[in-house]
């Protein structure tokens, strides 16, 4: 019986009818619905050129070769499939085949393949062991996963302004100043030999006045502007951390497997 781990393994080993007669070489392994083996393309002709389908419900796997319950010209003579191509078979070409091998749908269905039911290969396309995109055209057999990044950098914005403006305030500011001032004060001197000469100087009784000019200092203010400093505008780089962040987009696989259910790889 050729079952899921032959699928990839009987692919090039060499295809024997059933009068033990080599028909040619297995070129690619289509599966059912469920993953099992079903069909088998086998290279005949002079290089290998042409390709046929063979059913692998009934085949046997002896060692290298792989042998099938038809003779080699019904192989040869099984309708043209384009097997160029990793597009599954259709159910048109599925029942043609079956009509040219003489089996029946029930008759192929195996017993112990799990998750089918007898009939269920009509409504099933069989698919290339290469695989192929459910979703859109083919391209190869990997699928590729995308993810989004943060691309940091910086750009250089105006933050702001800074000007300088000069205004006038006035203020209060006391300044202590010494001044000095004339006082008057009596002096008495005794007549002398030295001052009797200017003190009979007159007549003897007379009415006489005497006047003396005080002076005083009294504080002047005067203003005058004078420079004091000298203020301007100077620029300099800081450097300071942020921290940014944003949504971003992963893509992920999930793959079903017949034996293992669906699992995510990452």
């Amino acid at each position: 019986m050729i079952g899921q781990e032959h699928a990839t393994t009987v692919i090039g080993r060499d295809v024997y009818d059933n009068d033990g007669d080599k028909i040619g070489t297995v070129g690619q392994v289509w599966a059912d619905g469920v993953g099992q083996p079903a069909w088998a393309s086998v290279r005949t002709g002079l290089f290998g050129m042409n390709e046929s389908l063979v059913p692998l419900e009934t085949a046997e796997l002896d060692g290298d070769r792989l042998t099938v319950p038809f003779d080699k010209a019904r192989v040869k003579d099984a309708p043209n499939v384009d097997v160029s191509h990793d597009e599954p078979l259709s159910s048109e070409e599925v029942a043609q085949l079956y009509r040219h091998y003489g089996l029946s749908w029930d008759e192929s269905y195996r017993g112990d393949r799990s998750g089918g039911t007898a009939g269920s290969y009509a409504d099933s396309s069989y698919e290339s062991s290469a695989g192929h995109d459910t979703s859109g055209p083919n391209t190869d057999d990997a699928m590729t996963r995308s993810e989004e990044r943060l691309n940091v950098g910086t750009e250089r914005e105006q933050a702001g302004k800074a000007r300088l403006r000069k205004y006038v305030v006035t203020e209060q500011q006391q300044v202590t100043v010494p001044v000095q001032r004339e006082e008057v004060r009596l002096e008495r001197e005794p007549i002398t030999d030295a001052n009797v000469g200017r003190a009979m100087d007159g007549p003897a009784i007379s009415e006489e006045e005497h006047e003396v000019t005080l002076h005083a200092e009294r504080p002047v203010v005067e203003k005058e502007a004078v420079p004091v400093e000298r203020v301007r505008l100077g620029k300099e780089t800081v450097t300071d951390t942020e921290t940014v962040g944003g949504e971003v987009r992963k893509e992920r696989i999930e793959a079903d497997l017949p034996d293992e259910g669906r699992r995510e790889v990452r």
